[in-house]
């Protein structure tokens, strides 16, 4: 086998901080071999006017990387899975999923100490439907301010745009090195994260040699996890333009399974939990999908 790889990764400053993680885990493993990282711009790089769920939700963030890695470009591809539609390209894998990070979201403010705290009226930015439907479930009376942008730039948002908070994920916050500034992790019972959220994926071509290559990487619990979240997500479809929320986390053998599924008004047709043994996945995963189906 060849000993220089080519890692693939969009451009923003989050995801070359996860692929700098990637690298130095693949450095560590294989100390003879070079690694390089090469910035592809995706469709969701280049369209800043207009909420993803408006130009196409899912996949946008990948496409463009996909593509390298099939035509033999770059080896390895890293992405934050809850960007990863759930249907891949049939000679593609996710070869890897690294320990996954806190999934939960979080409540950032330069006004309030909680979420709580905002009163009538107030100005909560977020661009995903996921959380506007369930902050509306909680505070009809809230404004909900469409902003996308890095960390960094929603966070100086806050102030440009007089908002009383943002809500994003615990990850993302924490890698960029803004944990300082969060005033609360939001419980899954009042926010439940969409499917992927907090891992980051190492995809690659369906070559063995690549393949065995991530395992040292990989972590079989959070795989097993966002494997669970992912199934759910495929099987009732929806992406960003849905208000789907999807959690299961693995403690032992046990198996707790968090979704929600509501409109964008705030109102909530189907919210589950169920726990149970691991073992049980395959149960819990159609009970979710079949109230799914009954409300949607």
């Amino acid at each position: 086998m060849k000993k220089t790889w080519t890692i693939g990764t969009r451009g923003s400053k989050l995801a070359l901080t996860q692929t700098e993680i990637v690298l130095n885990l693949l450095r560590h493993a294989y100390p003879d071999n070079v690694f390089h990282i090469k910035t592809i711009k995706t469709t969701g790089d280049t369209v800043w006017d207009k909420p993803l769920h408006l130009i196409g939700g899912k996949g946008l963030f990948v496409k463009e990387i996909e593509e390298e890695l099939l035509k033999g470009t770059i080896d390895f591809a890293v992405h934050s899975m809850k960007d990863m539609p759930t249907e891949i390209d049939q000679g593609l894998s996710i070869g890897a999923i690294l320990k996954r990070e806190d999934p939960r979201d979080v409540f950032l403010s330069l006004k309030h100490e909680k979420f709580g705290d905002i009163p009538g009226g107030g100005r909560i930015g977020t661009n995903s439907l996921r959380r506007k439907s369930q902050i509306l479930h909680h505070k009809k009376s809230i404004n909900v301010i469409p902003i996308r942008g890095n960390v960094d730039t929603r966070i100086k948002k806050m102030e440009s745009e007089n908002l009383d908070g943002i809500i994003l994920a615990y990850a993302g916050v924490a890698r960029m090195g803004f944990g300082a500034e969060i005033k609360e992790i939001l419980p899954l019972e009042m926010m439940v994260p969409p499917s992927g959220q907090g891992a980051i994926g190492v995809e690659t071509r369906n070559d063995q040699d690549l393949l065995f290559m991530l395992k040292p990487i990989s972590d079989k619990i959070s795989f097993e996890e966002v494997t669970i979240e992912r199934e759910i997500q495929m099987k009732i479809g929806g992406g960003c333009n849905v208000p789907l929320g999807i959690n299961a986390a693995i403690n032992d053998k046990n198996l707790t399974l968090h979704v929600v599924f509501g409109r964008e008004d705030g109102e909530i047709l189907m919210k589950d939990r169920q726990e149970g043994d691991t073992k049980e996945s395959k149960k819990m995963i159609m009970s979710a999908v079949l109230k799914l189906n009954r409300c949607r």
